[in-house]
């Protein structure tokens, strides 16, 4: 006999239903990641929603334990991951995403922050993360937003601080770091970008390491 769903199980569920019809996989983080976001962690809820959308197969299911395979963190991301497999994949593929250039400036002594660039592609379509993480207080990632136009960020960063090239793999060792002290004190004042697009910046990072 089917689970019954909670109304919150059940609205998660439902968040999924515009995914099969997108095209774009950045698209399909930034949505998964807004409305996933607050509930990432909770292992019992996604117990319960991967078990339903693999008893329930359909493009919405197919398409949701798709995405969920890849921004979930721990055991509910493996969970989606073995539950997507059993269903037909969507018509986006987050396994092609790729790794650009990656950029910092330093106005650590006068401003008090960092400024970090880091570049990606979906195919030959570009986008890029831009982080403020606060040195004043605890390299605390402050602000991040995600831009489509990759050249005109990079021009407005440099009319405000220096930018130096860093490694993809130093640049989101620094983010790892910002986002371990956020995840460990949710309360601190961060913007909401920062949680909305908190899944999408954690898979670059776990990527960028792994």
């Amino acid at each position: 006999m089917r689970m019954r769903l909670t109304p919150m199980q059940q609205a998660l569920v439902d968040a999924g239903r515009p995914l099969p019809q997108l095209t774009d996989p950045l698209e399909v983080e930034l949505q998964v990641s807004a409305f996933v976001g607050p509930f990432a962690d909770n292992e019992e809820l996604w117990e319960v929603v991967v078990q339903h959308l693999k008893e329930v197969p359909s493009r919405r299911s197919a398409a949701l334990l798709t995405a969920l395979g890849h921004l979930l963190p721990g055991r509910p991301g493996k969970w989606a991951e073995e539950a997507a497999k059993e269903q037909r994949q969507p018509q986006w593929d987050l396994k092609s995403l790729t790794f650009g250039e990656c950029w910092i400036g330093d106005r650590s002594i006068d401003a008090g922050y960092l400024a970090l660039l880091c570049s990606y592609a979906y195919g030959d379509a570009p986008h890029a993360m831009v982080f403020m993480i606060d040195e004043i207080s605890g390299s605390l990632t402050r602000h991040a937003f995600l831009t489509r136009r990759v050249e005109d960020a990079l021009d407005r960063l440099r009319e405000d601080v220096r930018l130096e090239s860093i490694t993809p793999e130093a640049a989101h060792w620094l983010l790892s770091r910002s986002y371990d002290r956020f995840e460990r004190r949710p309360g601190l004042g961060v913007g909401l970008d920062v949680h909305h697009t908190r899944l999408v910046a954690r898979r670059r990072i776990g990527l960028a390491m792994n």
